[in-house]
């Protein structure tokens, strides 16, 4: 198979038409990926995605062919996938105020454009989920977006899909979440086209590598939140004397197992399995 694509978590390979995506036990903290992996983190990402994929099958299609057709080495941690057109958005919903959106609304009231009620403060819970896409830099940060810059980019009717996609696989995913005790403060979400022009959810879904994911039971709006997601280390990691820049710092051991306990946790809270 031939590497198409290596990321800060993962590798495509091409396989004929299809997709091999593979998701390592690396781990990234503003945009660095850091010397120490974190154990088992691969399959987690990937086996919690396999399930949301499942639950969110009427809301839009996935691009998810198959979890077992892929080469023995990788099984667990590899999903064959179709080949799509990938869409240069990243697609943010948001429930709650936290990490950059907390910032940009301290700052401006607004997020991406959206403006926000005034008094809010960090943890609150938004009146209603809001659309707060970023570029999809191929280096260096992410930078927001308005909703008029999407439709300039990808044009109004894609824009409108992303839009309203994003939002509907927030809502379910935090409506099935909070069944389960937890509360999904933000998420981010890839999308991509299939030649006939269809919309297709792609890449991860609703992981700690990608959302915020907070204890319902421990919610208190005011303040940082315990986290079951990647927050956890860039918290630690915003303590540490480090200009984030590469080279990242070497995790410590306890840090490590913090981290492994928080994503297996979130894990076995949202899908019952170990």
């Amino acid at each position: 198979m031939e590497l198409v694509h290596s990321g800060k978590v993962r590798e495509l390979y091409a396989d004929g038409d299809d997709i091999i995506m593979v998701a390592s036990d690396r781990v990234s903290v503003y945009d660095v990926v850091l010397p120490t992996p974190i154990p088992g983190k691969g399959r987690v990402l990937t086996q919690l995605s396999l399930w949301w994929f499942g639950q969110l099958r009427d809301v839009i299609p996935g691009h998810v062919l198959s979890a077992t057709d892929v080469p023995a080495p990788w099984q667990g941690r590899a999903i064959r996938c179709r080949r799509l057109q990938m869409l240069p958005v990243e697609c943010i919903a948001r429930g709650y105020l936290a990490g950059l959106g907390l910032a940009s609304y301290r700052e401006t009231g607004t997020i991406s454009g959206v403006r926000l009620p005034p008094g809010l403060g960090e943890g609150s819970r938004l009146p209603e989920p809001v659309f707060t896409p970023t570029t999809k830099a191929a280096a260096g940060h992410d930078e927001p977006m308005t909703f008029s810059e999407v439709e300039a980019l990808v044009g109004g009717l894609t824009a409108a899909g992303l839009r309203r996609a994003t939002l509907e696989v927030y809502r379910r995913g935090a409506e099935l979440a909070a069944r389960r005790g937890v509360l999904i403060a933000d998420t981010k979400l890839e999308f991509g086209l299939l030649p006939d022009g269809t919309l297709m959810l792609a890449d991860e879904v609703l992981t700690p590598d990608s959302s915020r994911f907070w204890l319902a039971s421990q919610w208190q709006p005011g303040g940082p939140q315990r986290s079951l997601d990647k927050q956890f280390l860039r918290d630690w990691s915003a303590g540490l004397d480090w200009d984030r820049r590469p080279p990242g710092p070497a995790i410590p051991a306890d840090v490590v197992a913090a981290t492994q306990a928080r994503y297996t946790e979130l894990f076995t809270r949202l899908t019952g399995r170990e």
